[in-house]
């Protein structure tokens, strides 16, 4: 007589000769692995969290004066604050972004790039020539990133919270 477990009605595609419980045995072995596999590309808990930054801005002492400004527009997720472009009586230059509102995600970056904040394709702001300045210090707040001094900004239009893991852009400021 044939058992339950070995009959293939209702189960053609399972290799003859094994059991449910081998079946599914094999399909979570493999979907756990995947499962986890995919928790670690798309970090999910990521839209849960969010994360503070709150950088002083750099001071009158120290002779901050704005050379671009430009208010954040949303690309592939809401965003908004202000970016300024700051040049200290040192010679130091600062990204500042103020009042920073977006959602977090994986592997978020600061950069300037050369393309347009009113470039609505939300994937062309590493197109042209861009700086990837730093990881972002948190998706809410006020934060301070170090531009080095032999970049030459006349060709970054545009400061931009960027997903480099998946290549889109966040959100856009124009640095004018």
């Amino acid at each position: 007589m044939v058992g339950a477990d070995d009959a293939l009605t209702g189960y053609p595609f399972l290799i003859v000769g094994w059991s449910r419980k081998r079946f599914w045995l094999l399909g979570l072995g493999i979907a756990l692995p995947a499962a986890a596999a995919a928790g670690y590309w798309f970090e999910p808990w990521k839209l849960l969290v969010n994360e503070d930054a709150n950088d002083a801005a750099p001071g009158t002492e120290a002779g901050a004066r704005v050379v671009g400004e430009g208010s954040f527009r949303s690309l592939e997720h809401p965003t908004t604050g202000r970016a300024l472009l700051l040049q200290l009586e040192s010679g130091e230059r600062v990204l500042r972004l103020e009042d920073l509102a977006t959602s977090n995600g994986p592997q978020l970056i600061v950069m300037l790039s050369s393309t347009p904040a009113t470039e609505d394709g939300w994937s062309a702001y590493d197109d042209g020539p861009h700086l990837k300045l730093q990881p972002l210090k948190g998706n809410r707040g006020s934060q301070n990133y170090t531009v080095p001094g032999d970049v030459d900004l006349s060709i970054y239009r545009s400061a931009v919270v960027w997903c480099d893991r998946f290549d889109v852009g966040f959100g856009a400021a124009p640095i004018r």
